[in-house]
C-alpha cells in the first residue's frame, strides 16, 4: 500500500463524524446496513451522512450497493487490514538487542 493512500485512509477516518459513521457501518457485518438506518443512529441530515458517506468510498473503506430503492453501505475489511499492516510491517526492526 503507498503511503499516500495510507494518509488517506487515515485523514478520512480522522474526522469525528466520518468515524462514527465508519462504526455504525461496522457493527452491520458483512451484510451492510441501510444509509437509512446510518442517518438515524447518528442523527446528522442527509446531505451530511451522504458528504461523509463519499468520502469513505473515495478512500475505499467503504462499500455500497442498491437493493431496490434502498442504498447499502458495507466496510471493505481488505481496506483497513492494509492500513493496518502499512503500519505494523515494520515494527521492531531498529530494535537494539538489550544486555540481559
Amino acid at each position: 500500500m503507498e503511503l499516500e493512500t495510507v494518509a488517506k485512509v487515515l485523514k478520512e477516518l480522522g474526522h469525528p463524524v466520518r468515524l462514527k459513521v465508519y462504526k455504525e457501518i461496522t457493527k452491520a457485518g458483512y451484510t451492510g446496513i441501510p444509509v437509512g438506518d446510518i442517518q438515524a443512529k447518528v442523527n446528522i441530515p442527509a446531505s451530511t451522512l451522504t458528504h461523509h458517506i463519499s468520502a469513505l468510498v473515495s478512500a475505499k473503506l467503504v462499500k455500497q450497493r442498491r437493493v431496490g430503492r434502498v442504498l447499502f453501505c458495507a466496510i471493505e475489511y481488505g481496506a483497513l487490514e492494509a492500513v493496518i499492516e502499512y503500519l505494523t510491517s515494520e515494527c521492531c526492526i531498529n530494535e537494539q538487542p538489550t544486555d540481559q
